[in-house]
């Protein structure tokens, strides 16, 4: 059996072991632990003089903070921005043979709030190519022989493997939630828009979405309200456990028996744990919806290409090229169609909840547990309708498969209602066990 190279550390325990170690040292062992590691998984981008940059960084934040008990909230806590999030100081390859120069733009709103709060940037994490599906080298720190997902690979895997504490990822379709559950950790993808998208390299407008990767759901609950628009606290997070809605037919069809079989597993544990489960049938045109989402897609990833495309078009690799010409024929008033009809979706959607009285939605989180092999980051299929409505989504470490693979729970909540699926989402994490290790 493969090696496995999982030691995820919670956001907290991070937090703690830089105020008593100081950034500087604590810098110092997560560059010997990436010297260590990565040659192995592939997680950041390779970066000369990583160690020289940071311990450069740690001792300006700590001249900055000279008193770690008044420092900010994630003082010297190094964190993984996946390469298509501008970071000044250090070149966005996207995962592309492009030349960095012609990528290059100011860095990401997303970037300067962890700065603000602290933070320490330990160096771009490998993506797929312009985050969609031809994949990067990364590794998955279970069973080094399968995917870590995609697009957010190195993002996923670089917590999984404990390299970092948290990590930012994006998702257009599936590319936090997917890797997050194949990796084991916990993915947050947000509301749409919630997380300002400027300085990230866009790929279908309309979906993108910035994310994070924590070990626990303490983590993501500990990061979303710095990098977050108008966080507010969540009322009645102690109050009776949620009312759980399971989005029944041929949306959940998707998933392969095992997810199926895990899947049951997991409501039963939450019902046994006192929590309420009611079928909902929500999506019941799901393959004009897949199709709606596949237009509206390639359109805009053909749009955002459209200059390098013409001018690079020989560099790119072969799953992304065929994505562009995909674009490139699909028809503006296809395209217009497809809008129109997403917005008449969303409402449909947010009436059969309010309906149906849930709070929360369930589903497995992936098709199955991570496939074998590097050439695919897997099927996107389980989170592809919640993108698709821009709603906030919870990837939960929920088991893991015969062969040790971690599985995972996605949790939805309604559109702008963050901080609600976080807390709410605390008893159903205590229920599964707690996050995967």
């Amino acid at each position: 059996m493969e090696r496995s190279l999982v030691r995820p550390r919670s956001l907290a325990d991070e937090v703690e072991r830089v105020r008593a170690e100081g950034p500087v040292d604590r810098a110092d062992r997560l560059c010997g632990r990436i010297e260590q590691l990565d040659p192995l998984l592939h997680t950041f981008v390779p970066e000369p003089g990583r160690p020289e940059r940071l311990r450069a960084e740690a001792r300006a934040l700590v001249a900055r903070h000279p008193d770690p008990g008044a420092a900010p909230p994630l003082y010297g806590v190094a964190v993984g921005i996946k390469d298509i999030v501008h970071v000044d100081g250090l070149p966005t390859h996207a995962g592309s043979a492009l030349p960095p120069g012609v990528l290059a733009g100011p860095q990401a709103a997303v970037v300067d709030r962890l700065r603000a709060a602290g933070a320490l940037v330990a160096g771009k994490t490998v993506t797929a190519e312009f985050a969609g599906g031809a994949p990067g080298p990364t590794r998955n720190p279970h069973h080094p022989g399968h995917t870590p997902g995609g697009s957010s690979s190195g993002s996923a895997a670089a917590v999984a493997a404990g390299l970092v504490a948290l990590a930012i990822g994006t998702q257009t379709v599936g590319s936090v939630i997917r890797p997050a559950a194949y990796c084991g950790v916990v993915g947050f993808r947000p509301t749409y828009g919630r997380i300002p998208m400027d300085g990230v390299l866009p790929n279908a407008p309309s979906f993108d979405t910035l994310g994070l990767f924590t070990a626990d759901l303490a983590g993501a609950a500990l990061a979303a309200p710095l990098l977050c628009d108008d966080w507010r606290a969540a009322p009645g997070a102690a109050g009776p456990p949620p009312v759980l809605g399971v989005p029944v037919g041929p949306y959940l069809e998707q998933a392969g028996p095992v997810a199926l079989a895990a899947f049951r597993e997991q409501l039963d544990q939450l019902t046994a744990a006192g929590a309420t489960v009611r079928e909902v049938d929500v999506l019941p045109d799901f393959d004009r919806l897949v199709r709606q989402v596949r237009t509206i897609n390639r359109f805009e990833q053909a749009r955002s290409h459209a200059d390098w495309f013409t001018r690079f078009g020989g560099l790119y690799r072969p799953e992304t090229a065929a994505g562009i010409r995909h674009g490139q024929a699909v028809r503006p008033e296809d395209y217009e169609t497809a809008l129109r009809a997403r917005t008449y979706a969303r409402a449909r959607l947010a009436d059969a909840w309010a309906a149906a009285g849930v709070d929360l939605l369930l589903a497995p989180a992936a098709t199955g547990p991570a496939p074998l092999g590097l050439g695919s980051t897997g099927d996107a299929v389980m989170s592809l309708p919640w993108s698709y409505a821009g709603l906030p989504a919870l990837g939960l470490p929920a088991g893991v498969s015969a062969d040790g693979l971690p599985l995972g729970l996605q949790v939805v909540g309604a559109a702008g209602a963050d901080e609600l699926l976080l807390a709410r989402a605390a008893p159903l994490e205590r229920a599964l066990g707690g996050p995967a290790g």
